[in-house]
């Protein structure tokens, strides 16, 4: 059996991958942090190691004996985290990763970057993989990091032949979110008479897809080249419509000016330095919320062979796994 390590296993992705990766006939390893959060890997099966990815010694046990690494693992809030903290899990951890693949001999690592590496573009010209990264101005410790890790990863293929593939996945909603992380937006719409969205928009994907994405990458994915794992670019008021026919729910949509919703990212983000508390609004959120943050997925649908799920396939398999386990 061709034997994998996935780190973030017990995240939203990669409990996902988890189960993809069993269901495809692959024997699994994850390394998780000592008393983690287990509930997503219930009954999944697979070896456990102890241990944390920004340890050198232990990345080098965990890896050991596997042929293929998935590096899913990362910090992805945008708010109340220190750049430092940002450095160690989402690019040291990388850093340690990627030269462990390489003293080990390892077949093949799988770097799951996020698509805001690429800048994005309009839906007539969406973003792709040659766009180049255009969000620094966002001031997102969780988008910079994971720039500086990729980047590091793409210059070990150039310098010392690493066998790494990286995937950008865009949006990704589905089941088994059991934070929520993603699934906030779609919960934020429920239930409500009054609906208040932002301007911009941005592209959804659904989890399973990118799942098939990353474990095809294994074999089609050329080293040293980047795969927007993208779906469907839709603006917040086309997604949210989507979600209120699913839901059945009829409710007033109110439109949020770009300049109001700015500025109460700016207050927030002054709240936050003064209470040193997270809010639930900063200024990197509103900038990103304010962004038409469309990306083409077609490298990946044409060289991966991804068949993209329909938009509303997988708001209800979240939203009916997300009523299943009692969120709503």
């Amino acid at each position: 059996m061709k034997k994998v390590l996935v780190t973030g296993a017990n995240g939203f992705l990669g409990s996902n991958l988890v189960s993809e990766f069993n269901s495809k006939g692959y024997d699994v390893r994850v390394i998780v942090r000592k008393g983690a959060d287990m509930k997503s890997l219930a009954d999944m099966p697979c070896e456990i190691v102890f241990g944390n990815i920004d340890n050198k010694e232990d990345i080098t046990r965990a890896i050991d004996g596997c042929d293929y690494v998935v590096h899913a693992a990362c910090i992805t809030d945008q708010w109340a985290i220190s750049f430092d903290e940002y450095e160690r899990v989402n690019f040291t951890a990388t850093k340690y990763i990627a030269d462990a693949c390489l003293q080990l001999g390892v077949k093949r690592l799988i770097y799951v970057s996020t698509a805001n590496t690429m800048g994005p573009g309009s839906k007539l010209i969406p973003g792709n993989e040659m766009s180049g990264f255009t969000l620094f101005s966002a001031n997102s410790g969780y988008i910079n990091s994971k720039y500086l890790a990729q980047q590091y990863v793409l210059e070990q293929v150039a310098i010392n032949k690493l066998q790494a593939v990286v995937v950008n996945p865009t949006f990704m909603i589905g089941p088994n979110d059991i934070k929520p992380s993603s699934g906030k937006l779609l919960l934020y719409s429920l239930n409500k008479r009054v609906l208040f969205y932002p301007q911009g928009g941005k592209n959804f994907v659904y989890i399973k897809d990118v799942c098939i994405g990353i474990i095809n990458a294994i074999d089609k994915g050329k080293v040293g080249d980047c795969y927007l794992l993208a779906g469907h670019n839709l603006t917040y008021k086309e997604f949210f419509s989507i979600v209120n026919t699913a839901t059945n729910e009829k409710k007033v949509m109110i439109q949020l000016p770009k300049f109001l919703l700015k500025f109460a990212g700016r207050a927030g983000s002054l709240i936050e330095k003064v209470i040193r508390k997270s809010g639930k609004l900063n200024y990197t959120s509103s900038y990103l919320l304010c962004l038409d943050n469309y990306y083409s997925g077609k490298k990946a649908e044409r060289e991966l062979a991804i068949q993209y799920t329909p938009i509303e396939q997988a708001v209800s398999g979240a939203l009916n796994w997300f009523k299943q386990n009692n969120y709503y």
